[in-house]
């Protein structure tokens, strides 16, 4: 089965509320994949929040082209929900 997310919901400057299409869900803190020129502007919480998710590649991505493999999303361990309010 190819991975994919089936939704993301933007919980926290760098967090994002996953469910992928294997059964797994969780709130993960993407902070540490935001590296490189193309996620420097995504660093911004406002910029951050304007995540879509590609149904055709099954994917987070955002308006400057940037995104994230879903196989990278779903190797982050998740964020405790105290950890989240914050």
């Amino acid at each position: 089965m190819i991975l994919r997310i089936t939704e993301a919901r933007v919980v926290g400057p760098s967090l994002l509320d996953l469910t992928f299409n294997d059964g797994a869900s969780k709130t993960v803190d993407v902070g540490p994949l935001l590296k490189g020129h193309i996620f420097k502007s995504i660093a911004d919480p406002v910029e951050f929040a304007k995540v879509t998710l590609d149904p055709v590649c099954g994917t987070v991505t955002w308006p400057n082209g940037a995104d994230l493999a879903p196989e990278a999303l779903h190797s982050l361990s998740p964020v405790k929900q105290a950890a989240s309010t914050k």
